[in-house]
């Protein structure tokens, strides 16, 4: 294993020191990150812990590696990702999970807006964002494929995201753990409660979230959820080729 010193070090150099390391090492701890950007971007293979906060862009393109985060992260956390994991033992920034194609993303606390925006799906790919507490407006916006779970932890049941959750949604879905049913959602939007098949689909996700976290999967099975899926009366699909 080799270990990186980041502290006041420049992003670019760390990231130099990243691949270096990668080229003869396949797990790499950088510690004392302090907002350095990019880490990680589009490696695949290899398996980095980041003691600290890293900066924007942590886990761009990523292609088959781990991230592990012992902290908070900024912005566009694993965006654009192909494959992989990337775990956050903390929170995070804006735009998580913009445009991603594959892999998975699981967030002990909360994420900040625009979570999940245009995620897409395609063949075997298939994206999952889970967030453990709370997420904010425009969660989902433009999705287009893949799951994005928002487990609700510490908010006593309430609706856990803000504003505008999937406005323009196409595709995937969106489950929510809360006591009641979400309203004022955009017209894009169908919402139901969790059947037995969705709960079946989501807890594998909800133990590897325990696994990760400590939390307790048993008891987060045991709870309400409710499925936001594309709306085909109201969404856009004269945008987009037609098939018989």
């Amino acid at each position: 294993m080799t270990t990186i010193q980041a502290g006041l070090t420049y992003y670019k150099q760390v990231n130099e020191k990243v691949r270096e390391a990668a080229e003869k090492d396949d797990s790499i701890t950088i510690e004392n990150v302090i907002g350095q950007r990019y880490i990680g971007c589009g490696s695949s293979g290899k398996n980095i812990t980041v003691h600290g906060t890293p900066g924007n862009g942590l886990g761009q393109y990523l292609n088959g590696s781990t991230l592990e985060v012992f902290g908070n992260a900024q912005e566009a956390v694993g965006d654009t990702m192909n494959e992989g994991d990337i775990i956050i033992h903390g929170n995070v920034g804006d735009a998580c999970g913009y445009g991603m194609r594959g892999g998975r993303i699981f967030i002990e606390g909360d994420c900040g807006y625009r979570g999940g925006i245009h995620m897409k799906a395609y063949q075997e790919h298939f994206p999952v964002v889970v967030i453990g507490g709370k997420a904010g407006s425009f969660l989902g916006e433009y999705q287009a494929g893949g799951l994005i779970l928002v487990l609700g932890i510490g908010q006593n049941g309430a609706y856990p995201v803000n504003n505008f959750c999937g406005t323009g949604m196409h595709g995937g879905r969106i489950v929510l753990r809360c006591d009641k049913a979400p309203t004022g959602l955009p017209p894009q939007v169908l919402v139901n409660e969790a059947t037995e098949a969705d709960m079946t689909h989501i807890a594998p996700y909800i133990k590897e979230y325990a696994r990760h976290f400590g939390a307790n999967a048993a008891d987060l099975l045991e709870q309400k959820y409710f499925v936001l899926t594309p709306n085909p009366a109201a969404g856009y699909k004269q945008l987009y080729t037609f098939e018989a």
